[in-house]
Order: C-alpha cells, then structure tokens, then sequence
C-alpha cells in the first residue's frame, strides 16, 4: 500500500523552489497527486503545499525534502495525510461550536482528537459527555486566570495538543499565553457589518438593521480579535428578522465557520504570512 504524504514548505521565494522539490519527490520514488503554490508580493515568501504519493520509505523522502529546505533555507513540515491532529477545545456556555466540532470529529468529517474540554462553566459537561470526551470545570477569576491558563500550557504540553480551539470561550487570554499559542490557536466570534462589541451584539445588529451577519475565524493573537484571519461567511439578512432569529442565523455561521477553520488546519491547508494567511482550499 502507497503512502500519502502531506508537506508544506515556506522559504524567501527564489528561481529553481519547485524544480528541486519535485526532483526530491521523484528521486524517492514519489507522485504528486495534488499541488498548490503561491508567491506572496507582500513578504517574499514563497509557499507551497503538496500530497504525494509512494511506495518507498517515507523516511526516504522526508530526507531528500530536508536536504532541500536547508539549501533554501526554508520551513518544512511533513506528515501522513488525514492524520488526526490532537485539539484541546475551550468551552463556556454555549455550546453550538463545541457540538459542531465533537459531531464532525466523531463521523471522521474533521480529522482530529480532542482528549479533553476545559471550560470556566459547569454548563456543557453533558454535551461533551455525550461525545464520550474528558471535561473539565475550572472557574476563572481575576485571582484564578493565571492558574487556569497554567492549566491549558500543561494540558497542551503532556497531551502534545497541536491546536487549542477557543470555541466560544468567553474569556480573554494573556499575552504571554497568546504567544505560547502562537500560530495554533483558532478563535471564533461573530462579525457584523457595522461591528458590534460588548453586550448583546445581535440585539444592537437588529436595532440598527443590519443586512448582514456572519462570523470569522482567526487565529488568536494578543491583540483581540485581530489575528490572521482563516475563514468567514456572511448571510444576507432583512428587516423581518427577530434577535433571535439573528442569533440562530449567527450561531448557525460561527459552527460552519469554525469548523472549517480547523479543518483547513487540520489538513496544513493554512500557512502564516505576516498578518494574514495563505490558505490552500
């Protein structure tokens, strides 16, 4: 049986990148069998995403791969393709983003792990029962944060989480923890046009009769929700609408969103450049 074999790779764009990729694959006995590239005018970054095929040692490959990124001094990653990357999910009190990842994560629809739910509420201990997934309830105070967010640095360190999903995690993480989680952790958060903060966003949405909502998501950063962003929808929306049909709309976007953000993760379809992304879909 073939290998299938994902690698992205990220270097200072320069002539002969993708030549001497390909040649590394075909001197390990490899097929491209999808291929996707960009050259970013913004940084002079050149990134470059593909699956291969063979029937040779992975090892074989991944080592004629290294011997390239060193001459182009380049970032590269190379893994199984569908490989199931390990999340921790942080939770509050809504649950339609957790349930959205739990289900898509139990058909085998999203391709990861979750070994554990931590939340600052008791509320979704069922929901995540449910899935047959570890929970845990810690509240968080001005006295607590730190200890909670000591908690998630060790959960991510002794479960090797790859990605940390804040899904509706209504909390705000320090600095130092945004730049642990630096480039593996996804926000969620409703986006309107005009924005909302504060309270009651879909309640100030209507009043002001917004024709649109949506949601975005980013990877999380120390300035709030600001980061790269990975992923959004909008839906067209009109007067007749209710706060709470706004909100269903608006929760029904956030689940799709996000769930799709992880999935592009997921699937190393997402690559940094600067302040914003390069997504490979």
């Amino acid at each position: 049986m073939p290998h299938h074999l994902v690698l992205t790779f990220s270097c200072s764009d320069q002539p002969g990148i993708v030549h001497a990729i390909s040649g590394a694959i075909v001197a390990a006995q490899g097929n491209i069998t999808e291929s996707q590239q960009y050259s970013s005018p913004d940084s002079g970054t050149f990134f470059m995403r593909i699956q291969v095929a063979t029937g040779a040692d992975p090892a074989v490959l991944r080592r004629r791969l290294e011997e390239v990124a060193d001459r182009f001094q380049a970032r590269l990653v190379v893994d199984q393709v569908d490989r199931r990357r390990r999340c921790l999910i942080l939770a509050s009190t809504a649950g339609h983003c957790l349930n959205a990842l739990l289900s898509h994560a139990r058909t085998g629809s999203l391709p990861i792990t979750v070994p554990l739910v931590l939340s600052n509420h008791e509320v979704l201990r069922d929901l995540t029962s449910f899935y047959g997934v570890d929970f845990e309830h810690r509240q968080v105070s001005a006295d607590s944060k730190a200890n909670f967010e000591d908690r998630i640095r060790q959960v991510v360190i002794d479960q090797d989480i790859e990605l940390v999903v804040l899904a509706r995690y209504m909390q705000i993480l320090s600095p130092q923890l945004c730049q642990f989680l630096d480039g593996r952790a996804i926000n969620i958060h409703h986006s309107f046009l005009p924005g909302f903060k504060g309270a009651n966003p879909y309640r100030q949405a209507r009043n002001r009769g917004v024709k649109l909502i949506g949601a975005t998501a980013h990877f999380v950063t120390a300035d709030l929700d600001e980061g790269p962003i990975i992923e959004q929808s909008v839906t067209r929306v009109d007067h007749s609408k209710s706060v709470d049909d706004l909100k269903s709309i608006g929760q029904d976007a956030e689940s799709v969103v996000l769930t799709q953000a992880v999935r592009l993760f997921s699937q190393h379809r997402v690559l940094l450049d600067g302040l914003r992304t390069v997504v490979f879909d």
